[in-house]
């Protein structure tokens, strides 16, 4: 039996089929997939994204792939890139990789793949079903590693600019229809390029934007460099000084690389409900039932507290809400701001991630009122505890383990799934209500779609 951890993968990955995945496989990365396309849409709206997409026109080259939200063509690895950067601009796109027994690591799997995923299949003029079977097989090989290695979303590092490449990778190589031993030097020469700071969110830079789009980008080039025979680590999965002796702290976990692998696909889990960290998500749900169970109205609140954990209060969403020069950055890592806008308005939406909300008088007063403390106890497990006090004296108060957004078969999850995609896709500003429901069929009926290009030619606007 082979020592080489990295060989059950490939060959998995090779071997994959559209007829060989189970209907829940195809139901959760096509759901992914629909989440990905509309926030594609959002994202030509947000910070430095017009900027990003005039450098990459400039930079020219082979027209393989549409850059999308525009008709012109690019290398299919500058087309992946830009497309996730839009993806990743409000912090909107699916997270939280899951394993067989539902426990969730940190992760924004699907930032990266979907971005891979929509380039080359246009570039190779693959099917949808075949688009579908490579985002199924390469998330769940993200989602497996990234079980493996552990992720401390206060550890420094940035995991959306390294499973995410080896993910991208795998996207990548199988679109491109490489055989096990292709597929392993791709992953190989993505090893190379794993990097990233979770600084670039400490100091709300749009920078944190780049881990997740650089990974798309390296991917393609991965799998290209991949296809002509050059060569990588045999073992990239699991060598002597391979990915997981790299980004491991502590012992790795090697039983999630295969319990069921084959039979049981995983990716991200959790399809958001805001436009903000996952980390703010279970204040900000509090903080909108408190308005919609007690009818509190902003001028009724006379001050709130919101109780979380330390390691929480001590993280980049922990911080007292600054604007700064990015401040849509600072928005979407900011308990502060979530809580007082939710309380203002009675949630938090893509239309106040601008500098008319986020630098306004009322949201100031607001901010104003609301104090975070550390004072949970993990033990409790227990995400938040929101009190409000009233201008009349009653004090009322909600608590949360968790935030809603884990996506299952339900009918609720696929409605709010579509109101989100439709909100996205609308804050674009360049898509008509017709289109946008072509986008959205094209979108959600991916597997049946010949021709891929035509999301890209749905989300054209110039």
């Amino acid at each position: 039996m082979t020592d080489n951890r990295t060989d059950a993968l490939v060959e998995h990955l090779a071997a994959a089929t559209f007829e060989s995945l189970p209907p829940a496989a195809v139901a959760r990365a096509t759901a992914r997939f629909v989440d990905a396309v509309g926030l594609i849409a959002a994202g030509r709206r947000a910070q430095a994204s017009a900027e990003v997409l005039d450098l990459v026109r400039r930079w020219g080259g082979r027209p393989d792939s549409t850059l999308l939200t525009t008709s012109t063509r690019v290398p299919a690895m500058h087309a992946a890139f830009a497309a996730a950067m839009l993806m990743r601009s409000y912090d909107f796109e699916p997270v939280g990789a899951d394993r067989a027994d539902g426990v969730q690591v940190p992760a924004h799997i699907t930032g990266t793949t979907a971005a891979v995923a929509l380039a080359v299949a246009e570039s190779r003029n693959v099917s949808g079903a075949r688009l579908i079977t490579a985002l199924a097989v390469g998330d769940d090989l993200a989602a497996r590693v990234a079980h493996t290695t552990g992720f401390d979303v206060y550890g420094g590092g940035d995991n959306t600019g390294t499973v995410n490449v080896l993910g991208g990778a795998a996207v990548a190589g199988v679109l491109m229809g490489l055989d096990a031993e292709g597929l392993r030097r791709a992953l190989g020469i993505a090893m190379n390029q794993a990097a990233g700071t979770i600084d670039n969110i400490n100091d709300k830079t749009p920078s944190f934007k780049l881990p997740i789009a650089l990974s798309a980008r390296n991917a393609v080039f991965s799998a290209e460099l991949a296809e002509l025979g050059f060569d990588g680590p045999r073992d990239p999965i699991g060598g002597r000084f391979g990915f997981v002796h790299q980004w491991t702290q502590g012992e790795p976990a090697y039983e999630h690389l295969t319990d069921g692998l084959g039979e049981r696909y995983f990716g991200d889990a959790v399809i958001k409900a805001w436009p903000a960290c996952r980390a703010s998500q279970p204040s900000i749900e509090a903080a909108e039932r408190l308005v919609a169970d007690h009818g509190l109205a902003a001028d009724d609140i006379e001050r709130c507290v919101v109780h979380v954990q330390q390691r929480v209060f001590d993280g980049f969403v922990g911080q007292r809400f600054e604007p700064g020069p990015s401040a849509e950055v600072s928005a979407a890592f900011s308990i502060h701001f979530g809580v007082a806008t939710a309380l203002l308005d009675g949630t938090v939406a893509l239309g106040h991630m601008t500098d008319e909300h986020v630098r306004s008088e009322r949201l100031e007063r607001m901010l104003e009122r609301v104090e975070l403390r550390p004072s949970l106890d993990p033990a409790e497990g227990i995400a938040v505890r929101i009190e409000v006090t009233a201008r009349d004296g009653a004090v009322h108060e909600q608590e949360l383990a968790a935030a809603k957004g884990a996506y299952d078969d339900s009918a609720e999850s696929a409605a709010r799934l579509e109101r989100k995609f439709f909100d996205a896709v609308a804050w674009n500003g360049g898509i008509d209500d017709r289109r946008a429901a072509a986008l959205h069929a094209a979108a959600s009926g991916i597997a049946e779609l010949r021709d891929v290009g035509e999301i890209a030619r749905l989300l054209a606007t110039e």
